[in-house]
C-alpha cells in the first residue's frame, strides 16, 4: 500500500495531498501536532497522544475539528487503510485557511491533516549529543508546529557530527530537540520536570511509570548540566525512537561510553509494553 495522507476527510497518496496556501499552519505556524508510532498494526498510546493534543489546543485557544472519541475513531479507520504494520502516524490540526491576517476570523474551520509513513529501520542502538542554548518560546508544553529552533538545533548537531541536540538554559538541561532527556548517576535516574520549559512526552511518562514499577530511584526536577556531563548513563525517549542511550555529550563519553544497565532495562521494559499492547 502507498503511504497515505488524509486532509479534511479526503484520503490520497501522500504526494497527492494538498492544503491551501492560505492555511494558517503554512502562514503562521498556527497549529499543533502529534506523532504516534505503530507496531504490529496497532497504535502505541494513541489515547495519551490525543489527550495531549487536546491540551495543546486549549493552550492556543484552537478548536479541534471533532470531539476526541470521534477523532480517535477517524484516526484508527484511516490508519487501517494503509495496511502498514510498522508506521509513523502524524496528526496535525491548524486553525484553518483564511486571507493572511494575524487575527483569525471567527468561525474558521480547522484543517485536519494525517499521514501514515512506513518505518523501515529499527530504533538506533545509541546516540551522541551536543548541548545548545535554549532559544525557544515559553510555551514548550504545547506541541506546536512552530519548530524552527528545533530544526536549527538539529542542524547544529549534524554539523558537529552528533545525532541530537539538547537544549540548556541557565545551566540546566531541559530536553532534546525532539525527545526527552534522562541521566543516571549512582543508580538514581534524573529527568527535568514538566514546568512549562519542556514537552510532557508520552513515552517519557510511560518510562517514568515503568521505572516506578521497578522501584527505581527517580528525581524529577532541575537537572544541572554538570550532572548530565558526569552521569554514569544518559538516554532519551520519544514516540518514534522509543528509548535510546546517549553515549557521548559535547564530545565527551557518558560513563564508559557504552549503553548502561539502567538504560538497557528501560528500553527492554518499554519494548515489552509495546509488544504486549499491540499483540
Amino acid at each position: 500500500m502507498p503511504e497515505l495522507a488524509y486532509v479534511n476527510g479526503l484520503v490520497t497518496p501522500v504526494d497527492e495531498a494538498r492544503v491551501s496556501i492560505e492555511d494558517r499552519g503554512f502562514q503562521f505556524s498556527d497549529g499543533i501536532y502529534e506523532v504516534v508510532r505503530t507496531h504490529n498494526g496497532g497504535f502505541i498510546d494513541l489515547e495519551r497522544h490525543l489527550a495531549r493534543l487536546e491540551r495543546s489546543a486549549t493552550m492556543l485557544d484552537l478548536a479541534l475539528p471533532m470531539p476526541l472519541p470521534e477523532l480517535e475513531r477517524v484516526s484508527r479507520e484511516f490508519y487501517a487503510q494503509s495496511a502498514l504494520p510498522e508506521a509513523i502516524f502524524y496528526l496535525q490540526v491548524t486553525r484553518g485557511a483564511a486571507p493572511r491576517r494575524h487575527t483569525a476570523p471567527p468561525g474558521l474551520t480547522p484543517t485536519l491533516v494525517m499521514t501514515v509513513r512506513a518505518i523501515t529501520q529499527p530504533p538506533p542502538e545509541r546516540y551522541t549529543a551536543i548541548t545548545v542554548p535554549n532559544n525557544r518560546w515559553k510555551l514548550c508544553a504545547c506541541k506546536s508546529i512552530g519548530l524552527l529552533p528545533a530544526v536549527l538545533a538539529k542542524h547544529a548537531a549534524l554539523r558537529a557530527g552528533a545525532d541530537e541536540a539538547v537544549f540548556v538554559e541557565d545551566g540546566l538541561v531541559l530536553e532534546g530537540a525532539s525527545d526527552n532527556f534522562f541521566a543516571v548517576k549512582d543508580g538514581v535516574v534524573y529527568t527535568p520536570d514538566t514546568d512549562g520549559r519542556i514537552l510532557a512526552g508520552v513515552t517519557r511518562e510511560r518510562v517514568l511509570e515503568q521505572l516506578a514499577e521497578r522501584g527505581a530511584r527517580v528525581e524529577v526536577g532541575p537537572l544541572p548540566l554538570e550532572l548530565a556531563r558526569s552521569a554514569d548513563e544518559a538516554f532519551i525517549t520519544s514516540s518514534v525512537l522509543t528509548v535510546v542511550p546517549i553515549v557521548a555529550l559535547d564530545g565527551r563519553p557518558v560513563g564508559d561510553g557504552r549503553p548502561g544497565p539502567v538504560t538497557g532495562r528501560a528500553r527492554e521494559d518499554y519494548w515489552d509494553f509495546i509488544r504486549r499492547t499491540t499483540a
